[in-house]
């Protein structure tokens, strides 16, 4: 367990913010913590970049983020907007001060005896720095940006699904309900890991980090002087799933003939109702934000597509005949309910 116990302006200081930089980083780890098979979402995109690993020679340096744990913050540095790109935070990384490097390594590693791979970031900072950054680039270019444009939407979405959160509750509503692995008992924020750490936050900020990838690992970053940043899994990973070179031939939206009708948020809601889902589980599904799905039900329910059933304490929405017919006479796959 990692236990981050958090003073008041600490909390208050709650932010949240997206980092490309972080999903490279937990996407290795992905790999890394399933050397065989990757499980659902993640399967197809781990072939691939298993295969951009082995084939592209300068991606391989980007595996050095996760050689050896932990390792100093400033080889995966924190974002410092609230949606920085690749490109800005390479910048960043490419910039490390010497002195931020000989702040943090003895946090680690004694510096009379570092490690073979990381004493080239002493004797030869910028060299290092760089290569570091190009791996990271290349390994990104040719690994995540095909799928980085339906990542960025659910990322969008799952950002202003807790910022709404944020400002309506304040964060201990917010952190009371990030992730399963995430454990808010106030003033002490738990890190469900391996390891056992344990962190005093004092007149800092606590960046929340949300992520595709973070599946592979949740992230601790502590040696930001005024910051202290945690990811945290995002909704919305099924778009690996469904993004990225796998989907080229796939129907385009515009030839979505259901999409044409009903308008792609609809359809989206309308195919996944082929099993009965409940509108958190829509939301996770879909990679939406719960007041999106609602929103698409609640129309749905008015043209009598779509039932609403309470069982125990949850409701769960499903397809009527109507719906069942559009799906199946004008959506492009075949579809029946499941009771």
């Amino acid at each position: 367990m990692i236990r981050i116990e958090l003073d008041e302006p600490t909390l208050s200081r709650t932010r949240i913010a997206t980092s490309p930089l972080w999903e490279v980083l937990t996407s290795l780890f992905v790999l890394n913590r399933h050397p065989t098979e990757v499980p659902w979402p993640y399967t197809d995109w781990a072939r691939h970049a298993r295969r951009v690993l082995d084939e592209v020679p300068a991606a391989a340096s980007a595996r050095l983020l996760t050689v050896c744990l932990p390792a100093p913050d400033f080889l995966s540095p924190i974002p410092t907007s609230a949606a920085p790109t690749l490109a800005e935070q390479l910048a960043e990384l490419r910039a490390t001060p010497a002195e931020v490097i000989a702040e943090q390594i003895p946090r680690y590693h004694d510096p009379d005896d570092l490690p073979e791979w990381l004493g080239p970031f002493v004797t030869d900072r910028r060299a290092a720095l760089d290569r570091l950054a190009d791996g990271i680039e290349a390994y990104w270019d040719a690994a995540v940006a095909p799928w980085w444009p339906a990542m960025q939407a659910a990322l969008d979405e799952e950002v202003l699904h807790r910022a709404r959160a944020l400002a309506a509750y304040g964060p201990d509503a917010l952190l009371s309900d990030l992730h399963e692995r995430v454990r808010w008992d106030k003033p002490v924020l738990t890190l469900v890991k391996p390891s056992e750490q344990e962190f005093v936050a004092v007149d800092q900020r606590l960046l929340l980090i949300p992520l595709i990838f973070s599946q592979g690992a949740l992230v601790c970053a502590t040696d930001h002087p005024e910051i202290i940043a945690v990811s945290y899994q995002a909704r919305g990973a099924a778009v690996l799933a469904e993004g990225g070179p796998a989907s080229a031939g796939r129907t385009a939206p515009a030839t979505d003939r259901l999409a044409v009708l009903v308008g792609r948020g609809r359809a989206q809601v309308l195919r996944a109702l082929v099993r009965p889902a409940t509108t958190a589980g829509l939301a996770a599904t879909l990679g939406l934000a719960p007041s999106t799905v609602s929103e698409q039900l609640s129309a749905l329910l008015a043209a009598g597509v779509v039932h609403r059933r309470r069982v125990g304490r949850r409701v769960l929405y499903g397809l009527e005949p109507a719906g069942l017919a559009l799906v199946q006479l004008v959506g492009d796959e075949p579809a029946s309910v499941s009771a």
